[in-house]
């Protein structure tokens, strides 16, 4: 067996009891698991990418399913950052002037993602600044004005957050710092990254890539912004304000005063959120992808599929003088319908 043969069997002997470690919120046993892997045959970037990472996703889908809670999931990212820590402590000096930044944007909550592509970055040898997450645009930039960075990767995991994303990305350019981007909102193939002009990398080696080579300025949204987007989101309250009266009627049961309430309105908002980012792209997509991924979400949870397209259906009303709205809306009913037979 080759070396890097001898590395990827390491690797998945030690994945289930890796994943064992953050199921049992055990965060000295995850650590001592890594580093008995550091050795000559698996470096330290493999362990990052194909372990640690890995089992992060691994994560994601047992809360999206409902297998595990926010309060484990959140457990699981505290032990998966101390993990990281713990790798980069084995890791050599990085290079002083290849120095970059790495921020998530203003409201952006998951740091982990960016977190694994700072350290992806040191591990290649860049001087990497991990920001951590929820950086606000003003703030960012200032900091960048003071330590003239090679680059920023600016990092989003939520399609709503797109706008906000934008907006930064636009403010580092004027300062003249270019941008990468990273994070699963800007679609699995990066399609929204190019509808901003930025260029997007899908892991770290990607962006090391990109590193140093001229970035894209050029964007298209400035064309097709304007009253459907503003319209939205001035519009946000009412919007969530008038389908929470329609479903307090027909479902009691989830806007009881206190959690369900909560989280109704908490699902309702992002609903328009996502609705919103989608008139401000220019791509229906991106909201009937949220879609489809909320009747997995909601349905694993037993929340009637019903309510989700009463609501949908309650938009669309409230929402007749927006054509184009309302036909983002009766898309995203016909996938979330779909989805949820499906699921």
């Amino acid at each position: 067996m080759t070396a890097n043969g001898s590395a990827t069997a390491a690797i998945e002997d030690a994945y289930p009891p890796y994943l064992g470690t953050l199921a049992r919120q055990d965060e000295r046993a995850a650590v001592d698991l890594v580093l008995e892997l550091c050795t000559p045959d698996i470096d330290t970037e493999t362990i990052l990418l194909q372990l640690v990472a890995r089992a992060m996703v691994q994560i994601g889908r047992w809360w999206q399913s409902n297998v595990w809670t926010v309060a484990q999931e959140h457990g699981a990212s505290h032990i998966t950052g101390r993990v990281v820590a713990a790798l980069a402590a084995t890791a050599g000096s990085p290079v002083p002037d290849r120095r970059v930044v790495v921020a998530c944007i203003e409201r952006e909550l998951h740091a982990m993602p960016a977190l694994l592509l700072a350290e992806t970055l040191r591990l290649r040898g860049w001087n990497c600044i991990f920001l951590g997450a929820d950086v606000p645009t003003p703030h960012l930039v200032t900091f960048l004005r003071r330590i003239r960075p090679v680059a920023v990767a600016l990092s989003c995991s939520l399609p709503m957050r797109l706008p906000g994303a934008h907006r930064a990305i636009a403010a580092c350019r004027r300062i003249g710092v270019p941008v990468i981007a990273g994070g699963r909102a800007f679609g699995p193939d990066g399609r929204w990254a190019a509808r901003l002009g930025v260029a997007w990398a899908a892991n770290g080696a990607a962006a090391v890539t990109l590193l140093g080579r001229p970035q894209p300025s050029a964007d298209i949204i400035s064309r097709r912004v304007g009253d459907e987007y503003l319209a939205l989101t001035s519009r946000r309250g009412e919007l969530v304000h008038e389908t929470l009266r329609r479903l307090r009627a027909a479902y009691p049961e989830l806007t009881a005063e206190g959690h369900p309430l909560d989280m109704t309105v908490t699902d309702l908002g992002y609903i328009v959120d996502h609705l919103a980012a989608a008139a401000y792209i220019g791509d229906a997509a991106l909201f009937t992808d949220f879609t489809g991924w909320l009747a997995d979400v909601l349905g694993s949870r037993g929340v009637p599929a019903g309510s989700v397209e009463l609501a949908l259906t309650e938009l669309a009303r409230l929402l007749h003088d927006r054509p184009r709205s309302r036909r983002c809306l009766e898309a995203g009913y016909t996938t979330f319908r779909v989805a949820s037979i499906l699921s």
